[in-house]
């Protein structure tokens, strides 16, 4: 095998000439921020793209969370009940809002919420639940907003995995009171860095703005108390130019997804997370559970492949709940499904110009 190194992703870009030719207005007008047209543009776009009524442009999917999670103004010490297996932004967004997550396990079969573990998790300071769905995989979105209704409860979607992805014909951004996207370059859609907000309420608009842009609504006027996390005209436009390819970006995924999935199907202790049937996926990822029950564990088969400099991830280990910065606070908490899949998930290298022939080597090496 060559020296070249095998990256779990690979950042999807435009051709050179389609960006540069894109940008060049730039240089006549010298507005590289503050809502400018192609961020307008772009906003326009993915509400299009993702089938929702209403969308926010943020400067990344993190400050997305924490905007949206803000704009609900729930009090100070309030309750989030939300999933531990996620990447560790979900939770901090939750408590840089100075609000108390409470971690909820997930199921094995897909590693999103454990919808039946919601309830008895709810108390008079509970005020929204933060779901994800990880790796793409639809929470139960059905009995989690059954869930919600009969409790007066916000539900805020992390769908920073779920770019492009439908449920039941729907864009999954249409599901709870809001649903955050990551557009950063790991993702299956990349702006270079970026976010987005969605939403169905107009007015929550307008409270995404002030939010973004420090209260701004005039020269002489501050409105509100707000942040900055706007996105910038460059990336606005690296957003329009890979919009223009994502659906041949997605139909490469998917290509590399059934060839994993072909090659792997019968190899013991390695199994694969359940789909919905109604679920469209975008194949952002590709990861396998590894049982350990035989001479393979998660960590050899790791181990092993970084020995032939094929990087693939164990995400999500450990879960955010037994991250070093709680230092312990949720240490006795029962998640016992979240942290076994901690120990088994494997997340392949997959992205949309992997030779298939490197494919065949990293099943190999497995």
């Amino acid at each position: 095998m060559s020296n070249e190194k095998i990256l779990v992703t690979q950042s999807s870009m435009p051709p050179y000439e389609e960006y540069i030719e894109a940008i060049k207005p730039l240089w006549d007008s010298h507005w590289l921020t503050n809502m400018g047209m192609y961020h307008q543009e772009l906003e326009e776009e993915l509400k299009k793209y993702l089938d929702v009524p209403g969308l926010s442009l943020m400067v990344n999917g993190h400050m997305a969370l924490e905007m949206a999670i803000q704009a609900f103004g729930f009090p100070e010490g309030a309750e989030v009940i939300t999933t531990p297996f996620t990447f560790i932004s979900t939770t901090h967004a939750i408590v840089r809002n100075r609000l108390e997550p409470v971690f909820c396990d997930v199921k094995l079969s897909d590693g999103t919420i454990d919808e039946t573990k919601i309830e008895d998790l709810i108390t008079e300071k509970t005020a929204a639940i933060v779901p994800v769905h990880v790796y793409g995989n639809v929470c139960n979105v059905e009995a989690i907003q059954k869930i919600a209704d009969k409790y007066n409860l916000k539900v805020i979607y992390d769908a920073a995995h779920a770019f492009g992805v439908k449920y039941r014909g729907k864009g999954i951004g249409n599901y709870g009171d809001a649903s955050i996207f990551s557009f950063h370059a790991t993702k299956v859609y990349n702006t270079i860095e970026g976010g987005a907000v969605t939403f169905s309420d107009h007015k929550f608009y307008e409270k995404l703005y002030n939010l973004k842009n420090f209260g701004i609504r005039g020269e002489e006027l501050v409105s509100d108390i707000g942040a900055n996390a706007k996105m910038n005209e460059f990336c606005a436009i690296m957003g329009l130019c890979n919009l223009k390819h994502i659906d041949e970006a997605i139909a490469e995924r998917k290509k590399r997804h059934a060839c994993y999935m072909e090659r792997l199907a019968n190899v013991e202790g390695i199994s694969f997370f359940e789909k919905k049937d109604e679920e469209d996926s975008n194949y952002g990822y590709f990861p396998i559970l590894i049982d350990g029950s035989g001479e393979k564990t998660r960590d050899g088969v790791y181990e092993e492949l970084k020995r032939h400099d094929i990087y693939a991830r164990k995400y999500f280990y450990p879960i955010t709940a037994d991250q070093a910065c709680f230092r312990n606070k949720y240490r006795n908490v029962k998640l016992h499904n979240a942290r076994m899949l901690a120990r088994q998930v494997l997340v392949l290298p997959l992205y949309e110009k992997l030779d298939m022939e490197k494919i065949d080597q990293i099943v190999k090496y497995i």
